[in-house]
């Protein structure tokens, strides 16, 4: 296995942060002992973290700091190389390197761009670096705005002149490439460097990962924002200076326009925010207000008395030196834009070839799974077996909020119940980017299948004493409508529990659907992920006090519903004691479950009585339990009732 590998990029803004983010979302799937350095980096304005540290550090939960996570200041190298000490630079970043080695099996780490990428001094800082660590090279490229040909030539200059200096070079990836230009640039890395075994990916140009948040103009012109706060994740992707009539400039509208015009200028300003509700024109980012001048109060009031009103900013410059200042806004992904981090992660998946990549981590010996291929593996494979989920609780901000989630990464179809209007003040209030338009929403009172919802019902409850009248009324509530709309085969599967209480949403299921028949009773568990492995707890909601054989029985769907996930199942019936060392009641109950448990499913792996610690760690499992295939080694946990469980 590499241990680390040095991303290395030829210029400035070549997008390290998208193969970072890729790489480590790969690597986190194996293994959770991973680590992020940046050998050199800026010194801190404003007292202001690295962006791409924080970025890496608020997307996933790697066992260090954030000052684990450099090893010097721009400063103290500048310092130290005026003095011509490189050594001593050397020597303080392999410091903080071996610190960290400590904690992982694999390190990513990532060149500085303090000086410009593009420098002989970097250049030659990068090298050593990367030598003294034994760090395998992946070269990075910028393709936007390019030729093939520029991109070879730039690129063949790099890769040589790393081989001149003995630099070990796992692989290339060209990042921003035109669309048009992606199969001739990937031909032309297959013929040069198909050869060497190295890796080589080319990743297109991607217009949202490129434009910048109305948040970051805001930021970069230190303009202030009027109206509109909610709203500032808006993406820009183009500037429109509107000095011309109003009639003019409407029709030079693009989507996520941002709008340049002064601030007297109240007909721009109003045709502006009218284009942008208007169906027949595009959506817009927002407006930009030049000058020293102020709104009409008039205006003011109007657009204060709009519900979800554009982002509007003023800067106190006027239009055209305002309009060359626009040129420089660049944007950056930031810490908890998870929205670009997530499409990031998904265009180096699709562009990259990872079964190279995984060849790093190939012989890092997995215990279990981790929680990082436990979530991998659930979306992988929801979206080869794509169901159809119904939420009842459509009007919580965080059930729309997942939604935004899954949709984007098109992982399952969904219908929401709830009132339209309603559910959609919600998504505007949060900013939520959810297309309305697109969602599938379900008012129960006015779905076209109640009468039959309310049919079904009936006939399956009246012998419970339900009415057709009664039957209707349930079916008011969204968690009994979701889960008729499971029966009559509406939809795959129902989730709820944001809102609604355990029984509120068991009890309908209860009722209609029911268990399989080879089972007598429901429980529950919880997927615990851990920092480095997945457990299951169960029944941590549902049955307070449990017989043995409903303890067996819970064992049992315990393990069956483990195997489906993914996690191999050796279940730890829990008790205060370990095998035969207790006596009691609680005790006895725990060995006859599992004495049950193992007759029924004697294919599985049960222990019990045992204690928790004796499940979980191998040097108190050798002591209490050495002859045990669970002990030490368990991955799902059966509390013996709701008291051991708080």
């Amino acid at each position: 296995m590499t241990n680390s590998l040095y991303i290395s990029t030829i210029e400035p803004k070549s997008g390290k942060s998208l193969i970072a983010l890729g790489i480590l979302e790969l690597i986190l799937r194996k293994t959770t002992r991973v680590g992020f350095f940046r050998p050199i980096i800026q010194d801190p304005v404003d007292n202001k973290s690295d962006k791409h540290i924080e970025v890496i550090l608020s997307s996933f939960n790697l066992q260090q700091n954030y000052h684990d996570s450099f090893g010097l200041y721009y400063s103290e190298v500048n310092h130290l190389m005026q003095q011509e000490k490189l050594d001593i630079i050397l020597d303080k970043i392999i410091t903080k390197y071996k610190e960290l080695e400590k904690k992982c099996d694999f390190i990513l780490c990532e060149n500085s761009d303090y000086m410009g990428e593009n420098s002989a001094f970097a250049f030659d800082i990068n090298v050593a670096i990367t030598k003294t660590l034994g760090s395998s090279l992946l070269i990075v490229g910028n393709g936007h705005q390019k030729s093939v040909e520029e991109i070879s030539i730039s690129l063949k200059i790099i890769a040589d002149s790393y081989r001149e200096k003995h630099c070990k070079i796992l692989g290339i990836i060209i990042n921003k490439v035109a669309q048009k230009d992606i199969q001739k640039l990937t031909e032309h890395l297959r013929n040069t460097y198909q050869k060497n075994n190295y890796l080589f990916s080319v990743i297109p140009y991607n217009k949202r990962l490129d434009s910048p948040r109305m948040r970051e103009v805001a930021e970069q012109l230190q303009a202030k924002v009027l109206y509109g706060e909610k709203r500032l994740n808006n993406l820009v992707f183009n500037y429109l200076i509107a000095a011309m009539q109003m009639q003019h400039a409407i029709t030079q509208l693009n989507d996520n326009d941002l709008v340049v015009t002064p601030s007297d200028r109240g007909d721009v300003i109003m045709g502006a925010l009218q284009a942008h509700h208007s169906t027949n024109y595009p959506n817009l980012a927002g407006i930009l207000l030049t000058t020293e001048c102020h709104l009409e109060n008039s205006i003011a009031q109007l657009i204060a008395g709009l519900s979800h009103p554009l982002p509007i900013l003023w800067v106190d410059t006027y239009t055209y030196p305002t309009a060359s200042r626009l040129q420089t806004i660049y944007s950056s992904l930031e810490a908890g834009d998870m929205e670009k981090i997530n499409w990031s992660i998904e265009l180096f998946d699709k562009y990259v070839n990872l079964s190279i990549l995984e060849h790093l981590i190939d012989e890092i010996e997995i215990d279990g799974i981790t929680p990082k291929m436990f979530t991998y593996n659930l979306i992988q494979t929801a979206k080869a077996n794509k169901r159809h989920i119904v939420l009842p609780e459509g009007k919580d901000n965080r059930i729309l909020k997942a939604v935004a989630t899954l949709t984007s990464q098109d992982i399952v179809d969904i219908t929401l119940l709830g009132e339209r209007n309603r559910i959609e003040r919600t998504i505007q209030s949060y900013g939520i980017q959810l297309d309305i338009d697109k969602l599938n929403i379900i008012d129960p009172i006015k779905s076209p299948k109640l009468e039959q919802y309310t049919q079904t019902l009936y006939k399956a409850r009246k012998n419970k004493g339900v009415t057709l009248e009664n039957a209707k009324d349930m079916l008011m509530d969204v968690s009994y409508f979701g889960t008729m709309m499971v029966y009559a085969g509406d939809a795959d599967g129902m989730v709820s529990g944001a809102i609604n209480t355990t029984g509120n949403t068991i009890r309908p299921a209860l009722q209609i659907i029911k268990t399989k028949p080879e089972y007598k009773l429901v429980s529950s568990v919880f997927f615990m992920c851990l920092e480095d492995r997945v457990l299951v707890y169960g029944d941590c909601a549902i049955n307070a006090n449990p017989t043995a054989e409903q303890l067996a029985e819970i064992a049992i769907i315990s393990a069956e519903t483990s195997q489906t996930f993914g996690v191999f199942p050796r279940v730890a019936l829990l008790s205060y004691s370990s095998g035969n060392s207790g006596i009691g009641e609680d005790v006895e109950r725990v060995k006859q479950a599992t004495i049950v448990a193992k007759k029924r499913r004697p294919d599985l792996l049960f222990e019990g009585p045992i204690q928790y610690d004796a499940a979980v760690d191998r040097t108190v499992a050798a002591q209490k339990m050495p002859d045990s295939k669970v002990a030490g080694e368990a991955t799902v946990f059966v509390f013996p009732d709701l008291k051991y469980r708080q």
